[in-house]
């Protein structure tokens, strides 16, 4: 029944009151007398090794997870996963190879990397594609898989869940970094206890439909008996879901470029750490990178549960909308089976999921656009006080065109997967021109302006080209078409910049390789890390 009790209202609540309480005193301890733009933006050298890590996880999940990741878990499986657990190894390569270089050159936003490292035109060309990929994709997206699930277990409408949302995250965003890095432990630790009560009591479930009475084990035994198709990591290319996920592209080729373009090149998921000194920000990332290892286990695994349910005839009016079976109901499905108490506490870690990301978006959409658009060409003389005041308007502005886009949003199937493949069309473009700005220094501007302009309209034609050619050019997978597209990029941007003259003045970022030297605990967790993910693969292949 979609209908939330007394005792979840009152879970929900004093959930919202301690994020709101947190929020409020940190943002005045910490803040300083006169509240400048740099700490609003960053919370410069204020965030612990631990606020970091989860803040980077928070932004991070969100009910693309909980929702578009279980619905992806219905109809792919555990192949899904490779998502995350893919994503702990990247974050492992970022925080050895990527973040030195920008903590070394004081770089505070992506677009002031391109400017530095290029010129303002690359720079500006960037930003604006991130803003409309943040504000039309991001945001939108998230916004209405949460109203999706919101209004799927309560009697609140799929608007007013709109409202909510996008009212509760602008007053976590409007108080700054601190307050967001600081609130993310608290949303953290409730979205991870929440998920894991969730995933047992589904485990249960399926133990009791079984006749093993409370016994989870026997359910995960029976589980991956019954569904063995759902327990593979890696397609051939025969699997029907080939093109979701295809074959060894989810270890490297377009996998890799996703997560090292999201993880490395990715304002609201780097800016966590670019206000700490290194070993804190290394630290907060291994961390990070520890807690990937645990998201399928409160995303993925439910909706395979699901997937089990379902195909014994379970559910089946739940997990369709006119007569079409819709994955990505299967979480919402699954919360709505809570007791009272349990389900208000499912609710709450998902509601702090969405607004945790929903804050983190939203406070690089206003970094962005204050510190590369508004103070670069709008009003070059804007004190800081000014900056903080059009950093809140943004804030306000971005949420209000989100919450506006959303609706269209309703006719997606696996929303999770739409959200992987438009931001991908960028992804290819970004990660080349910066890893060749990080360690290449023969690149030049005009190759890196030649890459930016040419990642949107070379990933689009290979999307479209098999439909406007009537399949005679080859339809690939889109994580295919990320490796295609880097590739392509890549070579371009290498001829361009051999046959052009780099200007005297360019700037050349500082790297040596004293950068890249790391501490003895940071290697003994990264091999814990790949020997985790070793022994996944190696059984779930």
């Amino acid at each position: 029944m979609n209908k939330l009790h007394t005792l979840d209202y009152v879970v929900f609540f004093i959930y919202f009151i301690m994020v709101s309480v947190y929020g409020y005193y940190i943002y005045y301890k910490k803040r300083t007398k006169s509240l400048n733009a740099k700490e609003y933006f960053l919370a410069e050298g204020s965030l612990t090794w631990w606020a970091i890590g989860a803040s980077l996880i928070a932004s991070n999940i969100s009910a693309e997870h909980f929702i578009g990741m279980s619905g992806s878990g219905f109809a792919l499986g555990l192949a899904i996963s490779s998502y995350e657990w893919m994503a702990a190894a990247t974050l492992i390569l970022v925080a050895i190879f990527i973040i030195p270089v920008y903590l070394k050159n004081k770089i505070f936003t992506m677009p002031q990397f391109l400017s530095v490292r290029y010129n303002d035109h690359v720079s500006t060309i960037m930003a604006v594609f991130w803003l409309l990929v943040y504000v039309f994709v991001n945001l939108t997206s998230i916004i209405y898989l949460g109203a999706l699930a919101i209004s799927s277990i309560s009697t609140i409408s799929f608007g007013w869940s709109i409202f909510g949302l996008c009212f509760f995250s602008m007053i976590v965003t409007l108080g700054g970094m601190k307050v967001i890095g600081y609130t993310d432990v608290i949303q953290v630790l409730v979205l991870i206890i929440g998920g894991l009560i969730t995933t047992y009591l589904a485990l249960e479930l399926l133990a009791q439909h079984y006749g093993f009475g409370d016994n989870i084990f026997k359910a995960l035994t029976v589980l991956r008996r019954d569904a063995p198709e759902h327990f593979h990591m890696i397609f051939d290319s025969s699997n029907k879901n080939y093109k979701e996920l295809p074959g060894i592209s989810v270890l490297i080729g377009g996998m890799l470029i996703n997560n090292l373009a999201y993880w490395g090149c990715n304002q609201y998921i780097v800016q966590r750490a670019l206000g700490a000194d290194l070993p804190t920000a290394r630290k907060g990332i291994l961390f990070a990178a520890f807690l990937k290892l645990l998201v399928p286990v409160i995303a993925v695994l439910p909706g395979i549960i699901m997937y089990l349910l379902h195909s014994k005839g379970m559910f089946t009016a739940e997990m369709s909308d006119g007569g079409v079976v819709k994955p990505d109901h299967a979480y919402p499905t699954l919360i709505n089976l809570l007791p009272p108490g349990l389900k208000g506490v499912a609710f709450a870690a998902l509601t702090a999921a969405i607004v945790a990301s929903l804050a983190g978006k939203a406070n690089s959409i206003c970094t962005i656009f204050s510190l590369d658009i508004y103070k670069k060409y709008i009003n070059k003389e804007a004190g800081e006080k000014r900056m903080v005041f059009v950093g809140r308007t943004a804030v306000v502005i971005a949420m209000v065109i989100a919450a506006i886009v959303t609706p269209a949003l309703r006719s997606l199937d696996q929303a999770y997967q739409f959200i992987q493949e438009y931001v991908g069309f960028i992804s290819p473009g970004v990660l080349a021109i910066f890893l060749l700005g990080f360690f290449w220094k023969r690149t030049t501007a005009a190759a890196a302006l030649t890459g930016a302009i040419l990642t949107i309209p070379l990933s689009t034609v290979l999307k479209f080209l098999p439909v406007w050619t009537r399949g005679s050019f080859p339809d690939y997978p889109f994580l295919d078409r990320m490796t295609i597209d880097f590739v392509v990029i890549t070579i371009v941007m290498v001829a361009i910049s051999l046959n052009t003259k780099k200007p005297s003045g360019e700037h050349v970022l500082a790297v040596d390789t004293s950068m890249f030297r790391t501490s003895r605990s940071f290697v003994v967790g990264s091999v814990i890390i790949c020997g985790v993910l070793t022994a996944l693969y190696t059984i779930f292949w």
